[in-house]
């Protein structure tokens, strides 16, 4: 898939291919809100593209018995470098779903 060139493009792709994961309820906007991508006109919570050597994060509340965390974010982290490319990325786990 190749990299979208607009950053709301690239922000709505790595949200979409993250909460299409079945062991994702939502996106989550972490402490204060500050996980997200603020774009003209609108803003992408859970979803913060790095600026520069700055890591991808994404936060996101987990289904509950979805399997082991750990293995929650290697997964959601390879969907955002299929999305992206090559790059660090860092998976908040903010909450469990009951």
């Amino acid at each position: 898939m190749p990299t979208p060139a607009d950053p709301a493009e690239r922000a709505a792709a790595v949200a979409s291919a993250v909460l299409a994961h079945p062991g994702v309820a939502r996106l989550d906007g972490g402490p204060f809100g500050s996980i997200a991508s603020h774009l003209p006109g609108r803003r992408v919570l859970g979803v913060r593209l790095g600026v520069g050597d700055e890591p991808v994060e994404i936060a996101v509340v987990a289904h509950a018995g979805g399997g082991p965390l750990p293995r929650l974010a290697e997964q959601l982290t390879a969907l955002v470098r299929e999305v992206l490319g090559d790059v660090d990325v860092e998976v908040t786990v903010a909450d469990v779903a009951g």
